[in-house]
């Protein structure tokens, strides 16, 4: 039995809008914290006509604020994007609104295109080999400042938000396990250097933030009462891969098997492939499926995303994956940051 949490990318669907997708993520999280999910994290997306969480903070404070308990944080924030003053700044405030409930989860990829990237940061020089020296920085402004120390973050310094390193790739588990950083891998989009990156990182791992390895790995996951359904709702997923690979920006597509049917040999190649652990089914099948997943991996904690359609289905999911023999609910799991 370990932590599940809940990863949310708040989806614009379509027929919907960004105000339906806010108030969802909230419906959401209040079921989560109802259901004993142990965080609920929001995802840093630029230009893309179905994610509403763009400005990551604020839409942690809005589901900060409709919740009580859980954890809420960035799953993550792409720090390249941002100084790491502000995200101090952002992340002590949240702290102060939330105390004790607040994680920074710090990835390093852009979250969008490149064009859309220099608008947000104007100067690209640099920004991503700086990254480690800017989780340094982030670190500082969120400790006890030194003495004689100029630049404070205030809301921040003495906050100690808990930091997570996120990615997808073996440099993510290298910097994790030299910076002694609790490290959740992207499995549910990019699985196939899993168990390489977590086996770099328990290996190399020094004590740091945290005193021992502390891993999370992510699914993709959608539950209902049969396979069949399930696999149906799973095509709005997939059709968003496709459009993704086609550079066509619109809102989360409704489920369709006539969407899957256009797919060209390659759509259909690249889906299965990011699909790899996604946990698809009833309750019997993904309980099957996804013991042998945490079995193998030995994560301490899975994160899920639920990208479904329907909010309504999508809270079903939420409830049948809280109901899988896996899950330790979060009343027993208080202790873990």
């Amino acid at each position: 039995m370990i932590p599940f949490s809940i990863l949310d990318l708040s989806q614009i669907c379509e027929g919907a809008t960004a105000s339906d997708a806010l108030n969802n993520s909230a419906r959401m999280a209040k079921a989560a914290e109802e259901k004993g999910y142990h965080r609920y994290w929001l995802a840093e997306h630029h230009g893309m006509p179905g994610i509403a969480s763009a400005a990551t903070s604020i839409v942690i404070a809005h589901v900060g604020q409709a919740t009580k308990t859980i954890r809420v944080g960035s799953g993550g924030i792409m720090l390249p994007n941002h100084s790491p003053l502000v995200i101090a700044e952002q992340f002590g405030t949240l702290e102060a609104l939330f105390p004790g409930r607040v994680d920074l989860g710090l990835g390093r990829a852009p979250g969008t295109d490149m064009m859309t990237a220099r608008a947000l940061r104007r100067n690209l020089d640099h920004s991503v080999d700086s990254f480690p020296q800017d989780i340094l920085e982030l670190q500082a402004y969120l400790g006890a400042p030194g003495e004689g120390q100029r630049i404070l973050a205030v809301p921040g310094a003495n906050s100690h938000v808990p930091i997570w390193l996120l990615g997808s790739s073996l440099y993510s588990a290298q910097l994790a396990a030299a910076l002694g950083l609790p490290y959740a891998f992207a499995s549910h989009f990019a699985p196939e250097l899993l168990f390489e990156a977590l086996h770099i990182y328990r290996r190399d791992f020094k004590p740091g933030a945290v005193d021992k390895p502390r891993t999370m790995v992510g699914v993709m996951g959608v539950a209902a009462d049969t396979d069949a359904e399930a696999e149906f709702l799973a095509t709005s997923m997939q059709m968003s891969f496709a459009n993704l690979r086609r550079n066509v920006r619109k809102p989360f597509p409704a489920p369709s098997w006539d969407g899957l049917a256009e797919f060209t040999p390659d759509e259909t190649a690249l889906a299965g492939h990011m699909l790899r652990y996604a946990m698809i089914g009833s309750k019997a099948t993904i309980d099957k499926s996804l013991a042998n997943f945490l079995q193998q991996t030995g994560a301490d904690e899975l994160i899920i995303s639920m990208p479904v359609h329907d909010v309504e289905a999508r809270l079903k999911s939420l409830d049948i994956f809280a109901s899988l023999p896996a899950m330790k609910a979060d009343a027993s799991v208080a202790a873990v940051a």
